[in-house]
């Protein structure tokens, strides 16, 4: 089946998603740029959110470009990804309302680490539908960044019942690792049209 009707629901619940978290930020009581400070728990979930669910969007977006069809257990792994990612606005309101507290904090990373897994599962459902062979599974190799961040969602989860700025400081290192432009598909993309 063809992937065009995946691709555009995916994107409309994406963009969604984002829009309910700019519409949960208040706006203060003032005119000062102190009156940003009691926000600034709120204001720095809602970037660190903004930031994965538009890694997720971007990675998708390429993921889906070095596929071909999709079938019905690439969409129910999709479903998932997408429910774990609606539940973010809630977990970073959440997060953020409560100044970092550390059941918040954990929750948050608790469904950030399960958006990773249905993204990976996502992931090895697409290769499965495509072949051992595939343009993505070339594009992706052994995926240790995937790896890495499965096993650092789960530390943090646990750090945050410890020391919540450590857990924090991993989900913000997550995000960078994965900010860092990674053209594994679209290198993999090119050389299959140049090849």
């Amino acid at each position: 089946m063809s992937k065009n009707r995946l691709e555009a629901f995916s994107d409309g619940v994406l963009a969604i998603i984002i829009t309910i978290m700019v519409l949960e930020l208040k706006v203060p009581h003032g005119d000062q740029l102190s009156d940003l400070l009691p926000l600034w728990p709120v204001l720095l979930s809602y970037v660190l959110s903004f930031t994965f669910v538009g890694i997720y969007w971007n990675n998708h977006h390429h993921m889906l470009h070095a596929i071909q069809h999709v079938s019905g257990s690439v969409l129910l792994a999709n479903l998932g990804l997408l429910f774990w990612l609606s539940l973010i606005p809630f977990a970073t309101g959440w997060m953020g309302e409560n100044h970092f507290a550390p059941v918040p904090v954990a929750f948050y990373g608790l469904l950030q680490l399960m958006a990773a897994t249905f993204y990976w599962v996502l992931q090895q459902r697409c290769i499965a539908t495509q072949g051992a062979n595939s343009l993505l599974q070339q594009a992706i190799g052994n995926d240790w960044k995937g790896k890495i961040s499965l096993l650092a969602f789960a530390v943090a989860v646990a750090l945050s019942f410890i020391h919540t700025g450590l857990a924090l400081a991993v989900y913000g290192g997550i995000s960078v690792m994965w900010l860092i432009p990674d053209r594994r598909i679209e290198r993999a993309l090119r050389a299959a049209r140049t090849g």
